[in-house]
């Protein structure tokens, strides 16, 4: 089982595994940029070979877009994702375990992963066949799942959900990052149906791993859409069942 590793000077040509038929489209370029940036913080992309689909991202806990708390020491999964045909085949434990490998090597803490039922992320099942265990939660559904090797402080999720919520004030906030190219359409998105409901909106930009863990509302870090400080969604919702969400 190959996998290909992205690094800076790859990148443009091997890409980041997600929006590959839309190079030019804004959200792929805005993602180009942030991963370049973050190769330099000791970030790894990792891709199935060809034909398989598949790819895993992560990088130090410190530098980690995530809103987690303790992870210096830690590598960070980002995303870890398998699809079409490539899915059943045992490709997303390799991922994992060539990441848990390299940790070890690295001389890591350990590994570890925000797993989610209803988000962009991978389920807990996956990550508990590795012996990953879950150390936190936090709502709706997400689990801070580890595998540590060694003793000492575990990563843990934020305590202040709802003052993270109250500071972003009267209205619809779409608060974002550039981790992940879809973004820019689900942020365009938002706007569009706010402006059919004549509903003030704004988008807030997390420019930093730091910004994140001090501000992102939701445990997924990188979107969310946040009316007159209540959680609305933290991933691409449709208009038909934005609506009601928002109009309530």
């Amino acid at each position: 089982m190959r996998f290909v590793d992205v690094d800076a000077r790859s990148v443009d040509r091997l890409g980041f595994f997600c929006c590959m038929s839309k190079k030019k489209s804004e959200g792929y370029q805005r993602k180009l940029r942030w991963v370049k940036e973050r190769f330099s913080e000791g970030m790894r992309v990792k891709l199935l070979e060809l034909p398989e689909r598949g790819f895993i991202e992560y990088l130090p806990g410190e530098h980690a877009w995530r809103p987690v708390q303790d992870a210096e020491g830690w590598l960070f999964v980002h995303c870890l994702w398998v699809v079409g045909r490539s899915k059943g085949k045992g490709f997303g434990e390799a991922l994992l375990g060539d990441c848990l490998a390299e940790a070890k090597k690295a001389g890591a803490r350990g590994v570890a992963m925000i797993a989610s039922e209803g988000n962009w992320l991978a389920g807990r099942t996956l990550l508990e066949r590795q012996g990953f265990e879950s150390v936190d939660e936090a709502g709706p559904s997400y689990s801070l799942m580890i595998k540590a090797f060694k003793r000492g402080p575990l990563p843990s999720f934020p305590r202040n959900w709802d003052e993270r919520l109250r500071r972003l004030g009267k209205g619809v906030t779409v608060v974002r990052t550039d981790q992940c190219p879809y973004l820019d359409d689900a942020a365009r998105h938002v706007l569009e149906v706010c402006a059919k409901l004549k509903k003030k909106a704004r988008v807030l930009e997390l420019g930093s791993a730091r910004e994140v863990h001090e501000a992102a509302p939701s445990p997924y870090g990188t979107f969310a859409i946040v009316d007159d400080g209540r959680l609305v969604a933290d991933t691409f919702v449709l208009e038909k069942d934005l609506l009601p969400r928002l109009r309530g």
